[in-house]
């Protein structure tokens, strides 16, 4: 695997971006953007997907940088859940959720993947050091 130097260049993270994205489009949509405590949720369960991951990116550790790709996963399965309660409340529809449920599996794949491509390797890191990530995000 090639040594990754920012978090964006996890195509994990790609992926998550891309849902919140479309979370955050759908959230605003009425009577969706109505339901103030799902879209909290389902807003802040696909970002963290993202926090996540750029967070264990920066650790020092390779422990702690599975453990933060293990919270991002659980982000996504959040996401999944919360799409029923969208799904059932009429915000969605079958498509939506279909299309949604299905990214949000995705990008847990590449993130399972990642995690364990991460955890195979003993000793070191594919990740830049500690301190030489850039500043600057695009």
């Amino acid at each position: 695997m090639p040594l990754i130097k920012r978090f964006e260049e996890i195509k994990g993270w790609q992926e998550a971006r891309d849902l919140t994205q479309k979370i955050y489009r759908l959230t605003m949509q009425a009577p969706f953007s109505r339901d103030f405590e799902l879209v909290n949720q389902l807003r802040g369960a696909s970002a963290s997907v993202m926090a996540n991951i750029a967070e264990g990116f920066d650790c020092e550790s390779k422990v702690e940088q599975s453990r933060f790709l293990g919270y991002a996963r659980r982000s996504s399965v959040e996401v999944q859940s919360l799409l029923y309660v969208a799904l059932d409340a009429g915000f969605i529809n079958q498509e939506t959720f279909n299309a949604l449920y299905q990214q949000a599996d995705k990008a847990k794949a590449l993130i399972g993947g990642f995690k364990r491509s991460l955890d195979s390797h003993k000793e070191g890191h594919n990740l830049a050091p500690h301190g030489n990530n850039p500043s600057r995000v695009p």
